[in-house]
């Protein structure tokens, strides 16, 4: 229920041959890469594409390499088990993040075990950056996503913030660019 995926699901009414998913991933990590593989495995290979933020992003970089098809991430996370220690301490670890998930120490080696996959399909990927991220150094992105050829494509705003308040004027070039890498 993010505004991100409220504001794609919004725009993508407008495209009937656009079905937008917006999964919950307030879960254990395997958890969620299970429930994001059935779903890209019951739906037709050619028209599957990621969006995702944040840690949307994290996920999505491996679901690329694991199925190849084309994403965009928004300020994506680099790695989420630092990032969650760092701003919360390991001390607060086990950390209750929603009514239905806590995080604990368990899952922060999940999410390290699934950043130890190789980037395969660097080239299907659109990451979408704004230096002025709160949360997380976008220079980070920068680099993991530009170090492999092909290499992603990738645009960095000046300013800006983690949530990407303008990602709704970014819309368009989202839907072109997914459309483009499916052909």
């Amino acid at each position: 229920m993010s505004k991100k995926g409220q504001q794609l699901r919004h725009y993508c009414a407008a495209h009937p041959h656009v079905r937008v998913h917006l999964p919950d991933l307030n879960r254990a990590p395997e958890q969620v890469i299970l429930q994001l593989s059935q779903l890209i495995e019951n739906l037709p290979a050619d028209k599957v594409v990621l969006v995702g933020s944040s840690l949307g992003g994290f996920y999505a970089t491996y679901l690329v390499a694991k199925y190849g098809c084309p994403a965009v991430l928004i300020n994506p996370a680099m790695q989420p088990w630092q990032l969650f220690q760092d701003l919360f301490g390991i001390e607060q670890i086990p950390l209750k993040v929603t009514g239905s998930w806590v995080l604990d120490t368990d899952q922060l080696r999940q999410l390290q075990s699934i950043a130890d996959t190789k980037l395969k399909h660097a080239d299907k990927i659109l990451v979408l950056l704004q230096q002025g991220d709160e949360v997380l150094d976008y220079r980070q992105a920068q680099r993991y996503y530009s170090a492999v050829h092909p290499s992603s494509l990738i645009l960095t705003d000046a300013g800006g913030n983690h949530a990407m308040d303008d990602f709704e004027e970014k819309l368009p070039l989202v839907l072109e660019f997914l459309s483009a890498a499916l052909q």
